[in-house]
């Protein structure tokens, strides 16, 4: 069950939240609420004080991560790839023992977006107990994922939304950021 404990912006933001699936800390039919939930979302993050969201987002990060087990989801190695930038690729090659173009060749390929990401999902790096082979190698947008205490949640709506249906830290800080901006939850 989620801690009662009042928030730095003296609301409880854990009144109403979903239960959690048992042992993982992960709200039930959090994907389900998240993807009714993008209006309202958007809205926020678009209509929201900033100021008082980013105050709010270091603490709302700690207390997701302390109830919520990324082991028993880890749906963004599953389902998505980071951006692998030249120093990451010189790093886990470096990590692996094996040349950056092997790295390159045998792992990655270029988007759209012209950026290496991985050949395949789920991420070829991801254990089957959902542990990360590289995880002290692993790229920086992997470490900083889901980006909960960081500006981009809110400078980045787009890719926020796209977020909050792919992990459920995110989805709990933005169903937390909702409940302490109730006047900014029109949709």
């Amino acid at each position: 069950m989620y801690n009662k404990r009042m928030s730095n912006m003296d609301v409880d933001v854990t009144e109403g939240l979903p239960e959690e699936i048992p042992g993982s800390g992960i709200p039930e039919h959090w994907e389900r609420d998240a993807k009714e939930h993008q209006k309202a979302y958007k809205y926020l993050l678009e209509k929201g004080n900033f100021n008082k969201m980013l105050r709010a987002l270091p603490e709302l990060h700690d207390e997701a991560f302390a109830k919520i087990d990324c082991l028993q989801c880890a749906n963004c190695c599953k389902n998505h790839s980071p951006r692998f930038k030249q120093p990451d690729i010189k790093r886990i090659a470096k990590s692996l023992q094996i040349k950056e173009g092997d790295l390159v060749m045998r792992y990655l390929k270029i988007d759209e977006d012209g950026d290496y990401v991985t050949r395949q999902k789920p991420c070829p790096f991801l254990a089957e107990d959902n542990t990360c082979n590289i995880y002290d190698d692993r790229p920086s947008d992997c470490q900083r994922y889901p980006y909960t205490d960081e500006d981009v949640l809110l400078k980045r709506v787009q890719l926020t939304l796209k977020n909050s249906t792919v992990c459920p830290i995110t989805f709990t800080v933005m169903e937390q950021l909702l409940r302490m901006n109730p006047s900014q939850n029109k949709p």
